[in-house]
């Protein structure tokens, strides 16, 4: 599975990952609504379950994924300071873009 990190994204997921209340966490990428064809995502700070994949990013940050779930393999994560500050989470592979 792959996950792609912009630099914007990275940056901010870096200080939360160094917030106390995330010691010893990991960043989740989870597919918070399916509706057919496409998918919305959410982000969260949680420890490995069993039926996760970890997936190593080239901005040294480990992400956990469901592993096998087809909606999350390429997915990618941006973060945008404009028009306001928010995490854009996209799966170019599926077709369809979605703001969370």
């Amino acid at each position: 599975m792959k996950v792609k990190i912009n630099k914007n994204a990275a940056k901010v997921i870096k200080k939360e990952l160094e917030n106390e209340n995330n010691q010893g966490k990991m960043l989740r990428v989870y597919v918070s609504h399916l509706h057919g064809n496409h998918a919305h995502y959410g982000i969260s700070f949680d420890t490995p379950k069993e039926t996760d994949e970890i997936v190593k990013t080239d901005k040294d940050i480990d992400v956990l994924l469901e592993s096998g779930n087809e909606w999350l393999d390429g997915v990618w994560i941006q973060y945008f300071y404009v028009p306001e500050e928010e995490f854009v989470i996209t799966n170019p592979s599926k077709g369809h873009s979605h703001h969370h």
